[in-house]
């Protein structure tokens, strides 16, 4: 396949090139457990202009292993994404709500009155003059009492961004009432600030057991502290209301505490390691609450769930208890690997775009960006991509996939545009050093991009994207022990994805331990059986145990997955070489020169495959042909010591049967 890879976790693909000999490592180094121990670097880059101004040659068209007369050229790829692992916090609702709030309707309700004024309901809808207006606001501000005046003017500070005003009138208020409500919503003012220790000592002094929504946010400040442990003895290690029969839905559109409750648990569990339990506790909570989105964000960005379990799951859960559970559903659907679902995709983004008008939805736009770099369309995707940076520059969520795609189309200028850009305005994101480390790699600085991908992958440790990369740098040198060690860390925290144990076998592949490739690669194909770049690596290890007619079978196989992708064209080139150097071993002349042909009228620039060609030619005694494919191969590769050989061998033999026609004449 081509220099691509994709997956709902990894989504950003890297070319490593070949491998050249072993460099000494000097940037970082991974313990036995797979954790980075000491890297170095500033904390700033510091960018230089190559790849800015110059364009250094490519690593080439394809990095999927392809067959070759020498040993099997050793090329390998591939990358991801992932999201903060904190939501916002969850406001409490308010049966009785405030205007400009929508909150879910279990948590308990506020001691504050509904602001029914005339402004919010009827006067607006009315013609009413400006002094109607004001004296029904003053009317109904009169019926107030003074701590409900107080909470109103706390809540247009909170809304306004004025903190300071909302903590001073908060306190008041808390004073006054001594009200749970009024603990939360001065708690939920120091969490929004960043002081998320003023804001646990604040609810720790309610009683949680009375106060859901407090215990929630207590929970979620500790989180925020890495007290990973208190946490989880705050939210329960189960969820302690799964025996009642609770809706399914709030009736006010809200997102249920219960769901929110089961997220923030399972975002606990994730950062233990726990990922069985964290995985159980995400779809719980969207069981409970198919609205509580970001736990089923945390499923499929992280690859939690293989893509066939992702397909079972979101078909079970209950879309029809809630409002608008159809457009809910459809924008889920077009969420989900799209190895296996592709077809549901297309339905579902026809459906939405039809019957909803979402033809320009952000979300939409990159799911099909999503699809096309599967497919090897990195032209299309990067304009899909593009589409959604012009209205939203810094989408967070795209922009692995937008680096994959620039690093595939070798756009080193806009990367080096990017990497200052997001570094400038969003240095704590570790979406921003990740930018950074895909530059280096494009311009071939393979120390810079290790420690860039390891600054990334150390502010969040469970950022796929970092971790691939950071194998990468030392897969391009030649290092595997290391390369094995990160790609192994990768594959036990992305446990639904079939990449790691897809790059682990591509490892021992090049160190030619088929044994293990092929169990690595079993893995792979055991979670995800419908990608190209994997049947290909399969045929390759079969064709080095010689087994040629299996690896023909899976060459076959990739084809035809290949074509149902749609891929471009140019992604089936490495799989039709290898094809044809089966049928080469296996005698099969025409069938050899066939595919070689093929893999020339898309791509010319393939010395390998002119090598080959020359070595069918002359093993069928076409000794001119054969020359002038190697100096085709020569032309291309002046060093290639086997085309050098080969043409030698060739121009021999063709002397030999010059000279032996010669003689025959004479007789």
């Amino acid at each position: 396949m081509s220099n691509r890879r994709s997956s709902q976790a990894f989504q950003t693909p890297i070319s490593t090139g070949r491998p050249g000999g072993p460099i000494q490592v000097e940037d970082g180094n991974i313990s036995n457990d797979g954790n980075i121990e000491s890297v170095g670097g500033p904390d700033v880059p510091s960018f230089t202009t190559e790849g800015f101004i110059t364009s250094p040659a490519g690593v080439g068209l394809h990095n999927s292993s392809i067959l070759s007369i020498s040993p099997i050229a050793p090329v390998i790829n591939a990358m991801p994404y992932s999201s903060d692992p904190i939501s916002t916090p969850l406001p409490p609702t308010s049966r009785q709500k405030y205007p400009s709030f929508g909150f879910g309707s279990d948590m308990e309700a506020t001691s504050t009155p509904v602001r029914k004024t005339p402004t919010t309901s009827s006067v607006l809808n009315s013609e009413s003059t400006p002094s109607s207006v004001f004296r029904a606001n003053k009317a109904y501000l009169a019926s107030l009492n003074q701590a409900e005046r107080l909470r109103l003017w706390r809540h247009d500070a909170y809304m306004q961004h004025q903190y300071q005003t909302a903590i001073f009138i908060g306190d008041t208020v808390l004073s006054l009432t001594d009200d749970p409500n009024d603990a939360f919503w001065l708690a939920q003012v120091h969490y929004n600030t960043g002081h998320y220790a003023r804001a646990r000592q604040l609810l720790m002094r309610q009683d949680l057991e009375k106060s859901p929504s407090c215990r929630y946010l207590a929970a979620l400040c500790l989180t925020r502290l890495s007290k990973w442990e208190e946490a989880l003895a705050i939210t329960g290690e189960s969820n302690p209301f799964s025996s009642e029969d609770n809706e399914n839905s709030s009736s006010d559109g809200g997102i249920k505490l219960q769901a929110s409750m089961c997220y923030l648990r399972g975002i606990i569990y994730s950062n233990q390691n726990n990922f069985e339990k964290a995985k159980d506790c995400f779809k719980e909570a969207l069981t409970i609450d198919v609205k509580c989105y970001e736990a089923f964000d945390e499923l499929i960005s992280n690859s939690l769930m293989t893509p066939s379990e992702e397909r079972h799951f979101v078909s079970t859960l209950n879309f029809d208890d809630i409002q608008d559970g159809d457009l809910v559903k459809l924008l889920y659907t077009t969420k989900l690997n799209k190895y296996y679902n592709a077809n549901r995709f297309f339905e579902a983004e026809k459906q939405l775009q039809l019957k909803y008008n979402l033809s320009e939805n952000s979300e939409l736009i990159q799911s099909r960006a999503e699809l096309l770099f599967v497919q090897c369309r990195f032209k299309q995707c990067l304009e899909l991509c593009e589409k959604v940076l012009e209205k939203d520059r810094f989408k967070f969520s795209i922009i692995p996939l937008y680096l994959a795609c620039l690093h595939e189309l070798e756009k080193k200028n806009k990367l080096f545009l990017i990497a200052h850009e997001m570094a400038e305005n969003h240095p704590e994101e570790p979406v921003t050093w990740l930018t950074i480390g895909v530059y280096y790699l494009a311009i071939h600085k393979i120390p810079e991009a290790r420690r860039f991908f390891s600054k990334a992958s150390m502010m969040n440790p469970h950022f796929g994207a970092a971790w691939i990369g950071f194998a990468h740098t030392f897969a391009v040198e030649g290092e595997h022990e290391q390369a094995v060690s990160a790609y192994s860390t990768a594959a036990r925290l992305f446990q639904g994805t079939h990449l790691p144990s897809l790059f682990l076998g591509m490892q021992h592949l090049q160190l030619h331990n088929f044994t293990l490739a092929e169990e690595y690669l079993d893995a792979s194909y055991s979670i995800c059986k419908n990608d190209p770049l994997l049947l290909n690596e399969m045929g390759v290890v079969l064709y080095h145990k010689n087994q040629l007619d299996k690896a023909l079978e899976f060459f076959y196989k990739a084809l035809k997955v290949a074509d149902e992708l749609d891929s471009d064209t140019k992604a089936w080139v490495p799989i039709k070489i290898n094809l044809g150097h089966a049928f080469r071993q296996l005698r099969r002349w025409p069938e050899a020169l066939h595919n070689f042909e093929e893999v020339l009228r898309v791509s010319k620039h393939e010395p390998e495959v002119f090598s080959a060609m020359g070595l069918v030619n002359l093993q069928l005694g076409r000794t001119g042909e054969a020359i002038l494919n190697f100096q085709d191969a020569l032309s291309l590769a002046p060093n290639d010591p086997v085309s050098w050989d080969l043409l030698k061998r060739a121009l021999e033999e063709n002397a030999n049967s010059a000279g032996t026609l010669s003689s025959t004449s004479a007789t």
